[in-house]
């Protein structure tokens, strides 16, 4: 229910997203998600200026950029969508990077095409959001995209038992889903670890709320790869010295 044909006005990352082929759990994961990564969330950066923040923090080295969709149902806030990842795809491939796409929404199956039109490397959406994550895991890889499955603090990691072999990537999230800058929940290094001895070493996990430089060694220890960090980085005065920071404390903590 997800193939469609491409139209032809693309851009070149557009383009080239949509002609790539179903994902297996024998594809490759694109370089710019192995090992330890930072991924800066633009959520919390300046829109006014979002090219600027986004060059400043791949000159730095990101190569990960995260990107919040919210849709007032899910959660209260309402952010941005696939006009906005069009606008910045070509940026981060240009730089060699990839974007990570977070949906905090309802239905989050009607979406997956249109980001992926727009340039989305990964797709992500909430398990509590849908009965039919197993289903969403397979459409995101038939648009040729890493296919991922984030769980709120109160949902066990048990509930994704069942997706073995279907999911690229899971996040978990540290925080409350809907707003940044919020306090670091202290039992999810715990919560990490568990989630990585059920699902192995093969599956992507992901960390997002309350990353920083006290936060990001702790994640890496317990089996994070791709850690999200919003306000820590482009809250600060100097974005790019943050996300340096950032990643330097997490490989720390390997």
């Amino acid at each position: 229910m997800w193939r469609f044909d491409a139209p032809t006005d693309l851009t070149p990352t557009q383009r080239n997203r949509m002609t790539d082929q179903p994902r297996t759990a024998e594809t490759p994961v694109p370089e710019a998600f192995q090992g330890i990564r930072i991924a800066p969330s633009i959520l919390s950066a300046d829109f006014g200026r979002l090219g600027a923040q986004i060059a400043e923090v791949m000159d730095a080295g990101a190569r990960v950029i995260h990107f919040d969709v919210m849709d007032g149902q899910f959660v209260p806030p309402i952010t941005i969508g696939p006009l906005v990842l069009s606008g910045i795809a070509d940026q981060v491939h240009d730089a060699g990077g990839v974007v990570d796409v977070h949906l905090m929404i309802e239905n989050p199956d009607r979406q997956f095409e249109d980001f992926a039109k727009a340039g989305a490397d990964s797709i992500i959406f909430h398990e509590e959001a849908t009965p039919h994550a197993h289903r969403c895991c397979h459409g995101i890889r038939e648009l040729g995209c890493l296919a991922g499955v984030a769980i709120n603090p109160g949902t066990p990691v048990e509930t994704l038992a069942e997706l073995g072999g279907m999911v690229d990537e899971v996040l978990v999230m540290t925080v409350n889903p809907g707003w940044g800058g919020q306090p670091f929940i202290e039992t999810s290094p715990d919560k990490v670890r568990r989630m990585r001895s059920l699902l192995g070493d093969e599956v992507l996990i992901e960390v997002d709320g309350g990353i920083g430089t006290g936060t990001a060694g702790r994640m890496a220890e317990a089996g994070a790869t791709l850690m999200v960090a919003g306000s820590a980085i482009f809250g600060s005065d100097d974005p790019a010295r943050a996300y340096t920071d950032i990643h330097a404390a997490a490989e720390t903590g390997v």
